[in-house]
């Protein structure tokens, strides 16, 4: 298993930096494009000989950014589901946290009104860090569980595709008919998501 968990727990102190946090703040305030470097190194406090040896371009800090949050977004769902329920629950718990989470994030709302060109991609396209990071999270989790004897032999990697494939379309077009109210996520996520990972 990957412990890919593990793994982003290990790197979030070394992700709480600076330059990081400047942005975050100045892309929450101002959006993307009008955020310089010379913005996030007023802001984060550090010389631009700093910021440039950490992150070349400001495609690099805003990839960084994203990745991060993309990262504490799957450590805050974790947290909310309980790894000794049974899978059912632990899939329902998942999808309900994911979708609170999506509805609260300011960052995403933010972007995606002013620099969707650029967080797009980010989110959704094949190749995407962010897609892949949920797929990875979702994968260990079912390897997990698999591992526990506690669900039946099957392709890991495809269902966690199409889970994070599905989170994804709710990250950028959160408007549609299937619920997104904390119970209504819940029996959707009972009564049709459950049906792709069988015990």
């Amino acid at each position: 298993m990957r412990n890919l968990v593990e793994m982003m727990l290990t790197s979030a102190a070394v992700e709480d930096e600076p330059a990081l946090d400047a942005a975050r703040a100045l892309f929450l305030e101002f959006g993307i494009r009008r955020t310089t470097m010379g913005d996030v190194t007023r802001r984060a406090g550090i010389s631009s000989a700093t910021l440039y040896r950490r992150y070349p371009g400001k495609d690099a800090l805003v990839g960084a950014v994203i990745q991060r949050e993309a990262r504490r977004f799957i450590l805050a769902v974790d947290g909310r589901v309980d790894k000794s329920a049974d899978p059912e629950q632990q899939l329902v718990d998942g999808w309900a946290a994911l979708i609170g989470e999506l509805s609260g994030n300011a960052l995403l709302r933010r972007l995606l009104e002013t620099d969707a060109e650029t967080l797009l991609p980010q989110i959704v396209s094949a190749g995407g860090p962010i897609l892949a990071l949920g797929r990875a999270y979702i994968a260990d989790n079912i390897l997990r569980l698999q591992a526990d004897g506690r669900l039946a032999d099957f392709d890991a990697d495809q269902i966690a595709e199409i889970l994070a494939r599905l989170a994804a379309t709710f990250a950028v077009v959160p408007v549609g008919v299937i619920p997104l109210d904390p119970e209504g996520a819940r029996e959707f996520a009972r009564t049709h998501l459950a049906r792709l990972t069988p015990g």
